[in-house]
C-alpha cells in the first residue's frame, strides 16, 4: 500500500487546520492509500486548541513546532526535508492549511499515480474564487512569468510528489525561495490534473498586493538568467524600434525593466541552500496529535 504524507503549513489559522484534517479523512476514507499528516507550525503566536479530531482515515498526525516564523514557503521546504530525512513514504502531497486546497481533489491524485506512478502530479488551476482585481493581477503575474522566464506555472503548492522528486527538491536552493518556481527548475516532465481554487473556510485570505508581487518575484528569480537574457534582448529590440521617436514617454519602459531585473537578483539572495539545509535546526520540538 502507497505511503502518502500530507504535508500542511500552519500560521495561528487552528481552527481552519482542524477542519482541513477531517474534511481529508471523510475524503480518503476509500482510497488506497496510507495517508499520514505532518503539520508544520510557522511559530504560531495563537496557541492549538485541545479538541477531538473526527480523524479515523489519518493513520497519524504529527505537529512540528518551529522556534521562529520563516514564512509560508520556508515552512513547505523544511517540511519536505524532515519528512525525506525521518519518515517512510512513497509520496508528500503539499497543502494550504485554509481550504483553498480543496481534499476532494487528493482522489484525483491518487487515481492518476495509476497511470504516472514516477511523475510529478500538479494541481493545474483552472478556476479561482478570489475578486475580479486578484484575479487580473494573477493573470499579469503568470503574463509575466512567462514572457520573462519562458516558463508557463499554472500551479500552487498543491502536488503529489514522488520520493524522488522530493530528493531533488531539498537539494535545490531555490526550494528554499519558491516551491513552484523550484519544481519548475528540477522537473519538466508533470503530469497535470485540473484543480479549482476553493474557498477559505474562515477569514479573508492574507494575499495582499504586495504578498502577490513577493510571491511573483520569487517565482520569477528562480530563472533569473532566462529574465537577464530575455530582458537585454527585449531592451535591443525596443530601442532599435524606437531609434527614430526616442522621447521620455518611449523611454518609460527602460528603467521599469531595469528595475525588474534588479528585484529578480534582489529576490533571488533568498535562495540560500546552507540555510536550507540547517532548516530542521529551527525545530522547537514535535507533537503527535494521533
Amino acid at each position: 500500500m502507497k505511503k502518502i504524507k500530507i504535508l500542511i503549513p500552519v500560521f495561528n489559522d487552528w481552527k481552519s487546520l482542524f477542519k482541513l484534517l477531517e474534511n481529508i479523512s471523510n475524503e480518503v476514507s476509500n482510497l488506497d492509500a496510507e495517508f499520514s499528516a505532518i503539520i508544520v507550525n510557522d511559530a504560531s503566536t495563537e496557541p492549538r486548541p485541545e479538541i477531538n479530531l473526527n480523524s479515523n482515515n489519518i493513520e497519524s498526525i504529527q505537529v512540528i513546532n518551529m522556534k521562529e516564523n520563516r514564512g509560508h514557503a520556508r515552512c513547505i521546504a523544511a517540511g519536505l526535508k524532515f519528512i525525506f530525512e525521518n519518515k517512510e513514504f512513497d509520496y508528500v502531497i503539499p497543502m494550504d492549511g485554509d481550504g483553498e486546497d480543496r481534499p476532494e481533489e487528493i482522489k484525483q491524485f491518487i487515481d492518476n499515480l495509476e497511470y504516472h506512478p514516477d511523475k510529478v502530479i500538479v494541481g493545474e488551476r483552472i478556476k479561482r474564487s478570489e475578486n475580479i482585481i486578484f484575479k487580473f493581477c494573477y493573470g499579469v503575474h503568470k503574463l509575466l512569468t512567462l514572457t520573462f522566464t519562458g516558463q508557463s506555472i499554472k500551479f500552487g503548492n498543491y502536488t503529489c510528489l514522488p520520493k524522488s522528486i522530493v530528493k531533488k527538491m531539498i537539494n535545490e536552493k531555490a526550494t528554499w525561495s519558491s516551491f513552484s518556481g523550484s519544481l519548475a527548475k528540477v522537473e519538466k516532465d508533470r503530469a497535470l490534473v485540473p484543480s479549482e481554487r476553493g474557498s477559505r473556510y474562515f477569514d479573508p485570505s492574507k494575499m495582499s498586493f504586495i504578498n502577490l508581487v513577493k510571491h511573483s518575484l520569487s517565482i520569477i528569480a528562480v530563472f533569473k538568467i532566462n529574465v537577464l537574457i530575455r530582458s537585454i534582448l527585449f531592451l535591443l529590440i525596443y530601442l532599435f524600434l524606437i531609434s527614430q521617436n526616442i522621447s521620455l514617454i518611449t523611454l518609460i519602459p527602460i528603467p521599469l525593466i531595469i528595475v525588474m531585473i534588479a528585484a529578480v537578483f534582489s529576490t533571488s539572495n533568498r535562495e540560500n541552500i546552507t540555510e536550507f539545509n540547517k532548516s530542521l535546526i529551527n525545530i522547537s520540538n514535535i507533537k503527535s496529535l494521533k
